[in-house]
Order: structure tokens, then sequence, then C-alpha cells
């Protein structure tokens, strides 16, 4: 069966470029553009991972991994945020929203790869 994964950012280049890398993993990749709709695409659709930004409209990253994490149905999804913001105090609230990985923009493409994969159990 086909690891599914949820990749929010409001950047569709960004969305893009990462979809095209992972499906040539044999990765389905769902995607969202704002923080409400990956929400709902993390609840109805249940990935077995999401890759989700910070700075979103409709909700922040930071709210939607909260709501997720704190939630006994959707704490066990692993998420790794992906993100511009680089500072320490940004960092610090990743790691209490109980993210799992925290990678800052512009990141590499095979890094992230090779850490989803870990995520997945590839």
């Amino acid at each position: 069966m086909a690891h599914r994964i949820l990749i929010v950012d409001d950047e569709v280049d960004i969305v893009e470029s990462i979809k095209f890398r992972l499906e040539l993993e044999g990765i389905e990749c769902l995607t969202a553009n704002d923080g409400e709709e990956a929400l709902a695409k993390a609840k109805n659709e249940r990935p077995d991972l999401i890759l989700l930004d910070v700075m979103m409209p409709k909700i922040n990253g930071y709210k939607v991994a909260r709501m997720l994490k704190f939630d006994t149905n959707y704490k066990d999804i692993p998420i790794i945020m992906l993100t511009a913001r680089s500072q320490e105090s940004d960092i610090k609230i990743g790691k209490e929203t109980d993210v799992n990985e925290y990678v800052t923009k512009p990141f590499d493409i095979e890094e992230l790869v090779i850490l989803v994969n870990k995520y997945l159990d590839k």
C-alpha cells in the first residue's frame, strides 16, 4: 500500500516541487494551501505524515499542529514543519506544539525525502 502524505504550504510552487519529488518515491501526495484546508484534509484523509508550513492564511501551521497533536485521533501522525522562520523562538514554539521535525527554508529536497522516508519506515 502506498504511503499518503499531506503537503501544506501557501506557496504553490513549493507544494508542486515537493509533490513531484515525493511521487517519484511512490508516495501519494495530498495538498492544501491554507491551515483550514489542511485541518479538514488531515481529519478526512488521515495521511501517514504531514509536511506543514508555518506562515499560512486562515490558520497558521503552529495552530494546525497543536489542534492535531492534542486530538487523540490524530496525535500519532508525524508532522514535519517547513518554515522560513528559523529563529530560536520559532523553533521553540515548534517543539512546544509537538511537531516531529523542524526544517527551515530553503531546504534540500533530497534531505527532505530522506526525512520523510525515515518517518514512513521505507
